[in-house]
């Protein structure tokens, strides 16, 4: 997906309800398992309603009708 945004993370992993939120593509933890549970939420292009789901680098989550994030990984300082 051209148009998603890359999201660093800090580790080799991040499950897909905390980036959601800190890919800023929902507003909290609330609202992520409601989007989750209710089919609104894609990983790699396909909906996932696990909001324990590990995701890695070069996975895109996006919400349906809305925006789109790709899991980076943290620039080395």
């Amino acid at each position: 997906m051209a148009d998603a945004e890359d999201v660093p993370i800090r580790d080799e992993s991040i499950r897909l309800g905390q980036f959601l939120k800190l890919a800023n593509l929902i507003e909290s933890g609330a609202e992520a398992k409601s989007f989750i549970a209710d089919g609104l939420v894609s990983v790699n292009g396909e909906v996932d309603v696990r909001r324990g789901r590990q995701l890695h680098q070069g996975d895109v989550v996006s919400i349906e009708n809305g925006p789109a994030a790709r899991v980076a990984k943290e620039a080395a300082l």
